[in-house]
């Protein structure tokens, strides 16, 4: 945000536009209801890396089946599924031997974020955020985690999507701190990047919260109010996603499974400090918002002022004359000047001349 650019006001109606996009809903969860089931993919991606501090294993795997014989692998695995069908996370689940309510945690949609723990095994649920600068909206994909003591299971909605290509790239090194760490610190280390890119919304959304202060200033309309209640809304959106991922890592924290190392819980605090800012910045972004709301409306009693002291001004310079006019204008015989030559001419110039008189004193006052 310190590197403000500045858009012609035209362009800024263009990016601050709410009406080309379809609202998301907020507040849309009951839990007596049952959760809502995702709609089927046409296609999944399924890759996988199986690594030591000494040899690397990386493929695109074809079908779900290739994944078995990696559950007796002595090295760490992690299995990342992009795009996610019932069927696959179903034989994924029972090879693995996850719970079936993870797995049914997994293919359920409109989760909040959560950390469980079952036998030997840790699941998180968070949403990863994307902000999409076509539409001037935030986007969001849940993301499910499994962590066993050596594999990690990773799923992912979009399969076109994905922000984990910087681990991936750390893997191939062989010195490299994930390389040669265990399953925990993979599991962090994903958690970590999905946290981070927060920040990247975080900042847009700051962009435009600026953005919508030059247009607050220059069109107090109603169409500008109607963009504000929709930045609103994007900010309470993401905030209300992001809050409880403070509670998922806080509870790895707390967790005393044996799939987490004592030396890496450094790792998840440093993580937990990240959310607690990032929700912070969120608060503040939504405080900003209400107060683009108060600016709007000062700004419209500003203008309104400003139109009802003109109206003011001519009113009361416009009072004395129709006074005359209204004297002079009444039906009675015995007026003076009222059959003069010149009383037509010398009413006029004394209209005229208190015109000036009143305007001279007005602004000699500064009234206007």
């Amino acid at each position: 945000m310190a590197n403000k650019k500045i858009l012609p006001i035209p362009q800024v109606l263009d990016v601050l536009n709410p009406f080309k996009v379809k609202k998301q809903r907020i507040m849309n969860y009951n839990p007596s209801v049952p959760t809502a089931m995702r709609t089927p993919v046409d296609e999944s991606r399924i890759s996988i890396f199986n690594y030591s501090p000494a040899s690397l294993e990386e493929r695109k795997l074809v079908s779900v089946a290739d994944t078995y014989p990696y559950l007796a692998s002595e090295n760490i695995t992690w299995i990342n599924v992009d795009g996610i069908k019932k069927e696959d996370v179903h034989a994924i689940a029972t090879c693995f031997m996850i719970h079936p309510l993870l797995e049914e945690d997994i293919i359920s949609v409109g989760q909040r974020a959560k950390m469980d723990e079952i036998g030997e095994q840790l699941f998180c649920l968070l949403p990863m955020m994307y902000y999409n600068s076509e539409t001037s909206t935030i986007e969001q994909e849940q993301v499910s985690i499994v962590l066993g003591k050596r594999f990690v299971i990773s799923f992912q909605d979009d399969p076109t999507r994905d922000l984990f290509d910087p681990i991936r790239e750390k893997l191939r090194i062989a010195s490299s701190r994930i390389r040669n760490g265990s399953s925990d610190y993979l599991c962090y280390s994903l958690i970590d990047i999905i946290v981070d890119n927060y920040f990247v919304v975080l900042d847009k959304l700051g962009e435009r919260i600026e953005l919508m202060e030059d247009l607050v200033q220059h069109y107090p309309n109603t169409k500008t109010m109607a963009r504000i209640n929709f930045l609103r809304r994007e900010v309470l959106l993401f905030k209300r996603s992001i809050v409880p991922v403070r509670e998922l890592v806080n509870g790895f924290m707390k967790s005393e499974s044996d799939v987490l190392e004592d030396r890496d819980t450094k790792y998840f605090k440093d993580v937990f400090d990240h959310i607690v800012q990032c929700t912070e910045l969120a608060e503040t972004y939504r405080e900003m918002v209400l107060n683009l709301q108060e600016m709007y409306h000062t700004q419209l009693n500003l203008k309104l002022n400003e139109i009802m002291k003109v109206l003011a001004v001519v009113t009361t310079l416009m009072a004395p004359l129709t006074l005359l006019a209204g004297i002079y204008g009444m039906n009675f015989d015995n007026m003076p000047e009222l059959h003069s030559r010149n009383g037509y001419f010398i009413t006029l110039g004394v209209m005229g001349f208190m015109l000036l008189f009143m305007i001279w004193l007005f602004r000699k006052r500064g009234w206007f």
